[in-house]
């Protein structure tokens, strides 16, 4: 029984590592598939944007 408790808090610890890794993973996929040049571009269009209505 207390085998079994220790490796109950074994999977839990192993599974937010996973989805934590996970996450961490797909977002530096996503900002890979984005061309620098066109994010660039479109965080200066934004921060004119930002500065025209203040």
């Amino acid at each position: 029984m207390e085998q079994e408790k220790d490796n109950f808090w074994l999977y839990i610890g192993a599974v937010i590592v996973a989805t934590v890794i996970g996450v961490f993973l797909l977002k530096s996929r996503e900002m890979e598939s984005v061309p620098t040049d066109a994010y660039n571009e479109t965080r200066a269009q934004v921060e004119k944007q930002m500065q025209k209505s203040k």
